[in-house]
């Protein structure tokens, strides 16, 4: 299966796992909650997706890639102690509290969370002396003498052996006891994750031309050479920062990423072409308004991969604003349900201004709680000091004013908050402009063609422009997605048709 439902399938192991039943005990009782196993290539987002399914399940995380360990460290350090049987002191051997069962406890400690994901990498790739203690953490979730807490659950990943000389092949007994999971790359879901993590849309649509070029592993005379999911969103990554800092990415940079001679270097000379595009396409100016016939002319005679490019500029700008606009939208809907808060607090209050000053430190605390757990993406993090520098500054414009009486504060914060919902619709307006410019520059340059088509099917897989049109209405955008999935569904009747004259 693909990343995405191998995703879904650990968060729905972790929701029937962690369900309880009347009496306050789990369902399935812990020794019955088989490890779930993702077996997969190398670079495809195996690790990636274990903190997303974690946040999004609000539970801890604690990962350890397990080739980095000895027995010693796996099991714990041997200690004597005495103990006494049949009335007779014996000496027995015990051990230490693993580093791994610890760090789930520091982690209950640190965050307040008791539930979470004890997550080993690379399992299938231990040494000889530890490779017993995982046979054992799988079958008995124990380390040594030591159980992992209840409420812990085990996923585990491992690589299959054409891509690691070094895995080992677990037995039958140890299989039988696990949720194996097998997952492949795929492209399709990738660049629907690519675009809502923002990946260089460089990257993204030389891989749409090129979708073969996604994810590849090969064997030559000279050792491995490939190229990885992993190495296109880190390549993507470091591509952006050289552009904030002026420098260039050449194929010798690429390669650094993209360990496939071939494609590094085909992917070099298509970022030049990129880069030229964007000179010759000026795109803001197209998308601030300014109608250039010369240039939809141009478009209109470009090549098909100068063309998918061209989209690309577009969509990448557009994004980029829908994504302003929702991060927006997000610390006003935060914002407003801690003015909300203190609305229902302010009565019989009187120091309206402490309560307000109590409720700035509990929303920060409340934060530094959840990003200290991991539960809070960088985006959230950015909201929510957002929302906490914008309450400071609503408390301060109150001290400033002289305002006392809970009921004028109250009304002075909803001024102010009405003047964020104000340049809030303001920005709605700009990016709604943008959209129907880039619009006037699709029709002019390509009419109603498969380009257009292209341009409507990646407006549609896009996370925020999707969450934008839901909520702003464009009738050009409508009227194309009707027809476009009208097209859609005429083929699949047609395809019917033709399955049933075969009978």
């Amino acid at each position: 299966m693909n990343i995405k439902r191998a995703k879904e399938e650990i968060k729905h192991t972790i929701k029937a796992y962690l369900t309880r039943n009347e009496h306050g005990e789990y369902e399935i009782p812990a020794m019955r909650q088989r490890p779930v196993l993702l077996m997969g290539p190398p670079g495809i987002g195996k690790t990636q997706i274990m903190e997303q399914v974690a946040r999004e399940c609000g539970i801890g995380l604690v990962s350890y890639t397990i080739t980095h360990h000895t027995r010693q460290s796996a099991i714990g350090l041997p200690f004597i102690s005495e103990k006494s049987y049949g009335g007779e002191k014996k000496h027995v051997t015990e051990y230490t509290m693993s580093e791994i069962v610890a760090a789930i406890y520091n982690k209950i400690e640190e965050t307040g969370l008791t539930e979470g994901i004890l997550f080993i990498d690379e399992i299938n790739c231990v040494s000889e002396t530890l490779a017993p203690a995982m046979l054992q953490f799988l079958q008995y979730k124990t380390f040594g003498n030591h159980k992992i807490p209840d409420g812990w659950i085990i996923v585990a990943a491992g690589n299959p052996p054409e891509y690691n000389k070094s895995v080992r092949d677990f037995d039958i007994a140890t299989l039988d006891r696990v949720k194996k999971i097998d997952v492949e790359a795929d492209f399709a879901v990738w660049k629907e994750y690519a675009r809502q993590a923002a990946v260089h849309p460089a990257v993204i649509s030389y891989l749409t031309a090129k979708p073969q070029h996604f994810y590849q592993v090969e064997t030559t005379v000279d050792g491995k050479i490939f190229a990885t999911p992993r190495g296109w969103e880190d390549l993507s990554g470091f591509l952006k920062v050289y552009e904030k800092i002026g420098l260039t990415c050449d194929r010798e940079v690429v390669i650094q990423y993209i360990q496939h001679a071939k494609i590094a270097k085909d992917f070099a000379n298509y970022l030049e072409l990129y880069y030229k595009y964007q000179a010759r396409y000026q795109i803001d100016e197209v998308l601030s308004g300014k109608r250039d016939e010369r240039l939809m002319e141009q478009a209109a005679r470009a090549g098909f991969d100068e063309k998918l490019s061209v989209i690309s500029l577009i969509l990448s700008r557009l994004e980029a604003e829908f994504r302003k606009t929702g991060r927006r939208e997000a610390f006003l809907e935060m914002l407003f349900e801690k003015l909300k808060q203190y609305k229902a607090r302010l009565s019989g209050c009187e120091r309206p201004l402490e309560l307000f000053a109590s409720l700035l430190e509990e929303t920060q605390a409340e934060c530094e709680k959840k990003a200290k757990a991991g539960l809070l993406t960088r985006e959230d993090r950015y909201c929510c000091q957002e929302v906490t520098d914008t309450m400071n500054r609503y408390l301060q414009t109150a001290r400033s004013e002289g305002l006392v009486s809970g009921d004028e504060i109250f009304e002075r914060f909803a001024g102010m908050f009405g003047g964020e919902r104000e340049a809030f619709e303001t920005q709605c307006e700009a990016a709604m402009r943008m959209l129907e410019y880039a619009f006037d520059f699709m029709e002019g340059a390509y009419g109603d063609s498969q380009e257009m088509v292209i341009f409507i099917t990646e407006l549609n897989t896009s996370l925020y422009a999707a969450k934008f049109l839901s909520e702003n209405e464009c009738e050009r955008y409508l009227q194309y997605n009707r027809r476009l999935l009208f097209e859609d569904r005429e083929a699949d009747l047609m395809k019917r048709l033709d399955r049933l004259g075969d009978f």
